[in-house]
């Protein structure tokens, strides 16, 4: 079944032509990631599609038999609303409607007045419409969301708090196709975890823009790329859009080039044909025309190229004796201590609110600890990126902003090239320079804040939440730069890649203002953090079998600990099934990266890597009790 179709789009903003007359569906069971470069028009095309914007030309048209809801990158909501009140203004859904009205019931019932009659009715529909189960739903999708405190007003609330309040009334309107901008900024990492299983699991349609590559994989079985105003369709997930991408690049490279050689030829025969030409070559002129469009058709790449040069660090470069910090009665940090080395490339990760920012203002000297002290080396020179998107005088020029810090800047090799030329290796082409910065879209925008750290060539770079509004193109070349660093990286992001490509260990945020030091990336964090896990569970199930039987407790305390010969078969069998499975996946997901036109396949493909990962997670958790038995490898 169609649930959305886009036909012949098209959107320019003065002389900048977005996209011309593209067109696409949706159908269901299909879950989409739109990608391109900043500035292609994305986010433009999604709020098109969202109603917020007007076309030039074209139409969008939806299945008026289907429910659609929207997550907008910036989602704007009546301040004076509470969030349970937001997420319940407006619903389409009855049964929110029910589960609302029942709330209010019990409230006012509260209050001592006699509404017993209005709460057997509710409870009747209720009943009726299964609303019992759906409201736990309700409660379970808050508190993974982290909106525990719902009666808080809207006004009161971050960007990313927003985001969660919109996320949530997306998701419990329970959407045939839903639209999301963006879904993963400002969310911290466990929320990531959770939307991502979420959606790779929910029965609906997506269509969403994002470059958590990570989230790409794990969610999309098909890629729709905007680039130089042409929609490109692939049938598969990330990996697979990226081998596809690469051979698509190749064949129109080589069509190019045959077409400027035929192009050669034509244009020797126009040269030699009489200014008065018959009807019969009007046709061979046309195709010339069509030729030299093709030959000389111009792609804007807007490949970011960073050779910034940094200062030397001394041997001291930056030491932190005992720090402490509270607000009020919450303990940011207590009596921290770290002496950061050369090449130190740190992750910093934790819930938000966990104070992650207040300690990279803390290193930086912009806020104060309670205790203990800082110490900055002599040779130190700290670049930091802010969360907060820069303010910039939106009348002013690219080139003006740039020339204000610096008229020539010195690159990694010693040379030194003027601003101009520093900002067309930034992605922003000579044209583009003498435009003003409210032109720029939100991913422009970040770029040219990152430029402003760079070009100042700093030898400590502080990242809080680079990856923001930063296209996949632009991600990959700050990661190539960054990997080559020389001085210290402190990172804070959401983008779990960009975390494991980067960091060599992490500072773990926890309770009470403890940090740990981890050596290692986020994904070997989440393997440590589950083998613990598993770990306690095994400890808590022999716990509760001791204390099931007390009086066997003692003579059995060495029997329990041999493997019998059943365990050893059951043993043996389990590994024989994990690695039955394990392959059944590969198997799977190779059918996926394939790819097929066929959409209920791939959902059906989808659900079966699931259903395996779910045995396996049972399997390995068996293997692994198992395994704690004495004698169990004999």
């Amino acid at each position: 079944m169609n649930y959305l179709s886009v036909d012949k789009l098209s959107k320019s903003f003065g002389d900048k032509s977005l996209f011309q007359e593209i067109s696409f569906g949706i159908d269901q069971g299909q879950k989409i990631a739109l990608v391109g470069i900043n500035g292609a028009g994305k986010s433009t095309l999604m709020k098109i599609i969202m109603g917020l914007e007007v076309a030039d030309a074209g139409e969008v048209v939806f299945n008026q038999t289907i429910k659609v809801a929207y997550v907008h990158q910036n989602p704007v909501f009546d301040g004076q609303l509470s969030i349970y009140q937001t997420i319940f203004s407006e619903s389409t859904s009855e049964v929110l409607n029910v589960i609302d009205q029942y709330q209010k019931a019990l409230l006012v019932a509260e209050t001592g007045k006699d509404n017993s009659d209005d709460l057997n009715v509710l409870m009747e529909q209720m009943d009726a419409l299964q609303a019992w189960d759906y409201e736990y739903q309700v409660k379970e999708v808050l508190g993974k969301l982290g909106l525990h405190d719902t009666e808080l007003p809207i006004g009161q609330l971050s960007g990313g708090q927003r985001k969660r309040v919109a996320l949530a009334k997306a998701i419990l309107e329970k959407p045939d196709l839903l639209l999301l901008d963006e879904p993963t900024n400002h969310l911290d990492l466990a929320t990531i975890e959770w939307l991502e299983d979420y959606l790779s699991k929910a029965n609906l349609a997506l269509l969403m823009v994002t470059h958590d590559r990570y989230f790409l994989e794990k969610v999309t079985n098909e890629i729709l790329e905007l680039d130089a105003g042409s929609i490109h369709r692939y049938l598969g997930n990330y990996s697979y859009f990226l081998i596809k991408k690469a051979e698509r690049r190749e064949i129109e490279a080589t069509e190019q080039e045959k077409a400027k050689s035929l192009y050669k030829k034509e244009l020797d025969w126009i040269r030699r044909q009489p200014k008065a030409r018959g009807t019969k070559a009007k046709y061979r002129v046309d195709a010339f025309e069509e030729t030299k469009s093709k030959a000389f058709q111009h792609r804007e790449e807007r490949e970011v190229e960073l050779q910034v040069s940094s200062r030397r660090l001394g041997s001291k470069i930056l030491e932190l004796d005992k720090l402490s910090k509270r607000f009020d009665a919450k303990v940011i940090l207590d009596e921290f201590s770290y002496i950061f080395k050369k090449g130190d490339k740190i992750g910093i990760v934790g819930p938000n609110g966990a104070g992650k920012t207040t300690f990279l203002n803390m290193l930086t000297g912009a806020i104060s600890p309670d205790s203990g002290l800082v110490t900055k080396g002599q040779t130190t020179a700290f670049g930091y990126y802010k969360q907060e998107e820069d303010s910039f005088d939106e009348a002013k020029r690219l080139i003006d902003i740039v020339k204000e810090i610096a008229e020539v800047v010195t690159l990694a090799n010693g040379s030194v090239i003027t601003a101009s030329q520093f900002l067309n290796q930034f992605g922003f082409p000579p044209k583009q320079q003498h435009t003003p910065i409210a032109k720029l879209s939100g991913g422009e925008r970040r770029r040219l804040q990152l430029l402003m750290v760079l070009i100042k060539t700093p030898n400590f770079l502080i990242l809080d939440e680079p990856t923001n509004d930063l296209d996949i193109v632009t991600l990959n070349t700050v990661e190539d730069f960054l990997d080559n660093f020389p001085g210290c990286l402190i990172i804070v992001s959401h983008d779990r890649y960009f975390m494991d490509r980067l960091v060599d260990h992490l500072f773990v945020f926890q309770e009470e203002g403890k940090i740990k030091d981890f050596p290692g990336n986020y994904t070997d964090l989440r393997e440590w953090e589950k083998e613990e896990a598993g770990k306690k569970t095994l400890a808590t199930s022999q716990t509760t079998k001791k204390e099931a039987s007390p009086k066997a407790e003692e003579p059995k305390a060495q029997n329990t600990a041999k493997a019998s010969y059943k365990q050893k078969q059951e043993f043996v069998a389990i590994q024989a099934e994990i690695k039955e499975n394990e392959e059944k996946k590969k198997a799977l997901i190779e059918k996926i990266n394939a790819g097929t036109e066929d959409h209920e396949q791939l959902m059906s493909w989808s659900q079966a890597i699931q259903e395996i990962d779910d045995t396996l997670e049972n399997l390995e958790f068996r293997w692994l009790e198992l395994s704690e038995l004495d004698g169990i490898m004999d």
